[in-house]
């Protein structure tokens, strides 16, 4: 004989996923939001990147608006903004960084940490949205898996890295990366490096879902890191949530969405989630929000009494 409380449990579920199912075309639009503002984000970057490259956008005065790339750039000719990993990775080689670099990378590095430092890879990273699409083609085809990877390889390629460039004297994965590639194929134009964005295209699409940004990218490894410390979470009610387990498939990062450890914090505490809103804009029953860290306490202390 069944037990009462997992019948209801599961009728609870397959009502949140019929919601899902039933959505007008409204509703369906308006959970994709966060997918469009990401878009948005990731292309008003380059485009300022092209513009003052290209068309020579300046502001204020004759102040080019936005010089260099990711790893290294300048905003209005007043902030100086360096990738800290990159920064890392140049201090290893025994050069010395220049006051300029130093202070860039503590504004980035203070920035990722306020927000959580895989906001990077959702927001501003352009390879996202080449393995992004490889996502939902892959989605879409119903593609399997090849074989698995664990997700803490990432980590390991860091280490790596960080110590290739001590060795070699060369900042190694600055030397290899597929975001500096791909940005300077988008600002400077067409080269070989677009051969390294089809391979992992093709990976993430025929392979490994999420293979690369989920698996091997150490600059996502090292956010991971930082992002522990993000003050803009993702915010859980365990009253409301039905444990549909939507969250979970759109997630790139499902191991983030740990229902044990969510019903425990009120929070997705893992500094692996990079804050895409893909659960929080698909959730039916609206348990998933973005919130401070702070309000998230007050308003887990206040659900306790």
């Amino acid at each position: 004989m069944s037990d009462p409380t997992d019948t209801r449990l599961r009728a609870d579920a397959q009502a949140s996923l019929r919601k899902i199912h039933e959505r007008s075309l409204g509703a369906r639009m308006w959970s994709w939001r966060y997918v469009v503002l990401r878009r948005i984000a990731q292309v008003t970057i380059l485009l300022l990147f092209f513009g003052t490259a290209h068309w020579g956008w300046q502001f204020p005065g004759d102040t080019p608006l936005l010089t260099g790339n990711l790893s290294s750039s300048e905003f209005m000719g007043l902030l100086p903004m360096t990738d800290p990993l990159a920064a890392l990775q140049i201090f290893l080689t025994g050069h010395l960084l220049t006051r300029e670099a130093l202070i860039g990378a503590a504004v980035v590095f203070i920035f990722y940490l306020l927000l959580g430092g895989r906001v990077f890879c959702a927001w501003v990273c352009p390879v996202n949205m080449v393995t992004d699409l490889a996502g939902w083609l892959r989605t879409r085809l119903d593609i399997k898996p090849l074989f698995h990877v664990p997700r803490n390889v990432r980590y390991y390629v860091l280490a790596a890295a960080l110590i290739l460039s001590a060795i070699t004297g060369v900042a190694a994965f600055e030397w290899v990366s597929p975001v500096g590639m791909m940005h300077r194929e988008i600002i400077f134009g067409l080269g070989f490096g677009f051969l390294a964005l089809l391979a992992i295209f093709l990976f993430d699409l025929l392979i490994l879902k999420n293979g690369w940004c989920g698996h091997l990218c150490p600059l996502g490894g090292f956010w991971s890191l930082v992002g522990r410390g993000g003050q803009v979470r993702v915010r859980f009610d365990r009253d409301t949530c039905t444990h549909c387990g939507a969250c979970g498939a759109v997630c790139p990062e499902p191991q983030v969405l740990n229902l044990k450890k969510l019903e425990e914090r009120g929070l997705v505490y893992s500094g692996e989630c990079s804050n895409c809103g893909r659960c929080t804009a698909l959730c039916p029953e609206n348990s998933l929000n973005f919130d401070l860290r702070a309000l998230i306490r007050k308003h887990n202390a206040q659900a306790r009494d």
